[in-house]
């Protein structure tokens, strides 16, 4: 049966019900009504003439109209004879009332009364009959309709309950078989049976099923060959990459990496990486590095043992990120680590540092014998020279004097990349620091006309530093300061404390730095663009990993035109 005649169906059924219901009701109810208007029309009728009759008997006597009434009321009775016997009686009546004359007596009166008493008690006895059977009747219906009424309840309570799930099953079917493909299980299929509304809904559906289903075997055929394309290429790869998703689990390692981390290829992919990194110091390592909040500056090589030798890889953490689809706003996926393998630049920046190490060690005894003949050239006791040779013997004293500098800065050099520093602290005095740097450049800045002004607290704390690294860190501030400052112009040099920590400053009234550049000049080699001041590059670099090992900070305030301000930061 199809869906429209169950529907049909269903909806005539109660129509049924509802209409022998209301046909049981109505033929109770005119049942009743017509026995009510029997008792109305014959009994009560005959009962209303009787009493007109038996008030016109009392007046019969003493009002001549009284008899017409009692007669016209005789005469309406022989015309409502209902009930058995009423009609003897009521011939008996007429006689007797018929035999009235202007002289009544009592004993004909009493006759009509007795009649009328029967005629009435005949009628009364009726009312009270067809009462009681009409009460009964009035049950009767009453009856019908509470049976028929539940019949119906029942009717309606079944078709409530059955009828909607009947209707709604091939329905409910079709929705499951789509809650199923959306859940990508194309081997659903559907059958509606003889129900053939449905068959072309189960027909076309399971057309669309099969469609998908092949479709997902020629993409799903077409991802793995794309998967193990990827996974050849990143193996194919010499520097070792993790894939990282966005829950920390592992969803791609290439060999390199497997062999970096000695770690077994089998139930690694698919595991969170934190689990696996309990056992495994160097992935701990890097997932430390990977969740961690760090700052922008390079992170030092790590130091693995790779390639039967130690060897250096620099980490590279890149986050992934996508714009799912039909949405404008990207969305986090995980994290790709990439070990670059620097080792040979390792070895090379080491070769370069020995190589510069030796070189200026080497040069240091030539210059300084440079140096120890131009001052015998100079004494005026081997004989004097004149205006020309007294102005190039300055300027190769000069010259001599750079280079011994620039081999004396490319030695600290050394000694900060081969982590061969060593610090000998002892407690000084800030103020021993400043007297130092400006005692040093006292010469540089009468040469420049500069005025170096001092600005000290009258209490400040003492440091527990090298006295000789940092005198010489203020020293090469202020000698910047001089170079980059223009004649005549003011130097300003002092110390400040702020709790527990002591700030040793260098302002000048110079050009300024291009904010730009502001990270750039601790870089090594770096020079700012537009500089006419000769210089090696290195003083300011030299300067940072000398206040960094002593645990402080080196920070530029500078403006174009507004001059600069250097600031050691030390703990006090």
């Amino acid at each position: 049966m199809n869906l429209r005649n169950r529907l049909t169906l269903g909806i005539g059924v109660l129509f049924i019900l509802i209409l022998l219901l209301g046909l049981q009701s109505v033929r109770s109810v005119r049942q009743l009504s017509v026995a009510s208007k029997d008792i109305l029309a014959d009994n009560y009728n005959s009962v209303h003439y009787v009493e007109e009759m038996l008030r016109s008997l009392d007046r019969f006597s003493q009002d001549s109209a009284s008899r017409g009434i009692l007669i016209s009321s005789l005469e309406l009775q022989q015309q409502n004879i209902t009930e058995v016997n009423e009609k003897e009686v009521t011939s008996a009546l007429t006689q007797k009332i018929d035999a009235l004359t202007d002289s009544v007596s009592i004993t004909q009166i009493q006759g009509i009364r007795d009649d009328l008493y029967r005629v009435m008690e005949l009628n009364m006895n009726s009312i009270r009959s067809k009462s009681s059977g009409m009460e009964s009747r009035a049950e009767g219906a009453v009856q019908w309709l509470t049976i028929l009424s539940i019949l119906c309840i029942l009717l309606a309570a079944v078709f409530l309950i059955r009828f909607p799930a009947i209707i709604l099953r091939p329905i409910d079917k079709l929705k499951q078989g789509i809650t199923q493909i959306a859940n990508h299980n194309y081997d659903e299929r559907l059958d509606f049976g003889n129900n053939k509304e449905f068959r072309a809904v189960a027909a076309s559906f399971n057309d669309m099923a099969c469609k998908l289903s092949e479709y997902r075997r020629s993409s799903l055929d077409r991802l793995m060959t794309e998967k193990k394309r990827i996974e050849a290429v990143v193996n194919s790869l010499h520097e070792p990459i993790i894939g990282l998703d966005s829950g920390r689990n592992i969803l791609f390692m290439n060999d390199e990496a497997f062999s970096i981390l000695n770690l077994k290829q089998g139930n690694i992919i698919g595991r969170n990486a934190a689990e696996i990194a309990l056992n495994n110091d160097l992935l701990r390592r890097l997932i430390r590095e990977v969740y961690a909040e760090h700052d922008d500056h390079e992170h030092e090589p790590l130091k693995i043992y790779a390639d039967n030798k130690e060897s250096y890889f620099q980490m590279d953490n890149i986050p992934l990120y996508i714009n799912p689809v039909g949405e404008t706003r990207q969305q986090f996926v995980g994290n790709l680590i990439i070990l670059n393998n620097v080792t040979k630049y390792k070895e090379l920046d080491s070769a370069k540092t020995n190589f510069i190490a030796t070189v200026s060690h080497e040069m240091k005894t030539p210059i300084s014998s440079i140096l120890m003949s131009l001052q015998l050239l100079g004494d005026s006791r081997l004989g004097s020279l004149n205006e020309e040779q007294t102005q190039l013997l300055g300027n190769i004293k000069e010259s001599s004097n750079r280079l011994l500098n620039i081999t004396s800065e490319l030695l600290n050099l050394t000694q900060v990349e081969s982590g061969k520093l060593t610090l000998k602290p002892k407690i000084v005095k800030p103020v021993e620091l400043i007297e130092y740097a400006i005692k040093a450049t006292q010469v540089l800045a009468e040469r420049f006309h500069c005025f170096v002004e001092v600005e000290y607290p009258e209490k400040i704390a003492k440091l527990f530093v090298d006295n000789e690294k940092i005198a010489w860190v203020i020293t090469n501030l202020l000698s910047n300061a001089i170079h980059h400052s223009p004649e005549n112009s003011r130097i300003i040099i002092g110390a400040t404390q702020h709790q527990k920590q002591v700030d040793i400053y260098v302002q000048d009234f110079g050009r300024g730095i291009d904010p730009r550049y502001h990270k750039s000049i601790f870089d090594r080699y770096f020079r700012v663009p537009g500089t006419k001041v000769q210089g090696s590059g290195l003083g300011l670099a030299i300067s940072k990993e000398f206040v960094e090992a002593h645990g402080g900070t080196i920070s530029i305030e500078s403006e174009i035109g507004k001059g600069s301000r250097f600031t050691v930061s030390l703990p006090a």
